[in-house]
């Protein structure tokens, strides 16, 4: 496993981070323990949650994802050896104060995600999405006096828009605040034009470090997506709805010839095309299972020729600002 450093931060994480959201949504806390520890096995220590999740499950709810973690580790008590990450920003209850990037909101929601974790801190502290309604200083007050008090040691930001981290980094240096320390964007070969624009640059020159999310389209980089085939679960028809175009298919064409020449599946070449590009640190990958955790961590390991890595990419440019 391949490690690097968080932007210019000197934290180190592995190459490839496990992403967490499906924890008790579409696998068992049984299951997830297994995954986890095979995660750390095989070199792993990223691991990436927020406390919203899973919230689309009425039956489960905000903070269920970080329980399962909190769990894990009290069973496990291998705290110092996981790169723990989680966010706040979403909803989490229905009073006036219970979402957002409130000096309020981000006191109590770390504190209660601290209690789902049972640690007392959290290595990477992000925002989830920007909140219009709250002065970016107060936001970064708030951060910065969580760091002073050992409960957070870096913090950084998700789905921001170049203006608003250009914004977050110039308040830091103005007020001597902590400033973000890394991206967590939504960035794959089908889903470029959004990062590339501007944050790519931004993210290059300052020194963030980039951990994408969705680094496989939804699946549709994996290999069980085609002109004539995709999987049967709840989210294909959405991504065929969204994906199903010839530009697309050539994306995925190029992927699978270029897996079928490594001896690998696409999934490995569609993370080692992200893991190549400029800040990008380390691609956040969910897993269902023990055999998909240990596919997504073979990526690391996986070197593309320049040769191969220009086909992925003008295959990419001809898809345009998907």
């Amino acid at each position: 496993m391949q490690y690097r450093n968080l932007g210019r931060a000197g934290l180190k994480i592995s190459a490839i981070g496990l992403g967490t959201m499906q924890w008790r949504w579409r696998t068992t806390e049984e299951e997830a323990y297994a995954i986890m520890d095979a995660y750390l096995e095989h070199g792993g220590n990223f691991l990436d949650t927020a406390n919203i999740y899973s919230q689309w499950v009425p039956e489960l709810g905000v903070g269920t994802s970080e329980t399962v973690i909190g769990n894990w580790l009290q069973a496990r008590g291998n705290r110092d050896q996981v790169v723990l990450a989680t966010k706040v920003r979403g909803p989490m209850s229905n009073r006036p104060n219970g979402e957002g990037l409130s000096r309020w909101h981000i006191m109590e929601a770390l504190e209660d995600s601290l209690r789902r974790l049972q640690t007392d801190w959290v290595d990477l502290y992000q925002m989830h999405w920007y909140d219009a309604e709250t002065p970016i200083e107060e936001t970064l007050e708030a951060l910065t006096a969580l760091i002073r008090q050992g409960k957070v040691r870096y913090i950084g930001c998700s789905n921001y828009p170049a203006w608003r981290l250009m914004q977050a980094l110039w308040a830091s240096d103005k007020h001597d605040l902590h400033r973000f320390a890394s991206l967590q964007p939504h960035y794959n070969l089908l889903h470029r034009h959004e990062f590339e624009q501007e944050l790519a640059e931004v993210c290059e020159t300052y020194g963030i470090g980039v951990v994408p999310y969705s680094p496989m389209a939804g699946g549709v980089l994996t290999g069980s997506y085609s002109r004539d085939r995709s999987p049967e679960t709840p989210r294909a028809e959405g991504n065929q709805a969204k994906y199903g175009r010839e530009e697309v298919w050539q994306v995925v064409d190029a992927v699978r010839d270029i897996a079928e020449g490594h001896d690998t599946w696409p999934g490995a070449v569609a993370l080692a095309w992200l893991l190549s590009r400029p800040a990008v640190t380390s691609p956040i990958v969910g897993a269902n299972s023990i055999e998909q955790c240990r596919a997504n961590l073979a990526a690391a390991d996986l070197q593309l020729s320049q040769e191969e890595l220009d086909r992925l990419t003008e295959a990419s440019d001809k898809i345009g600002q998907a």
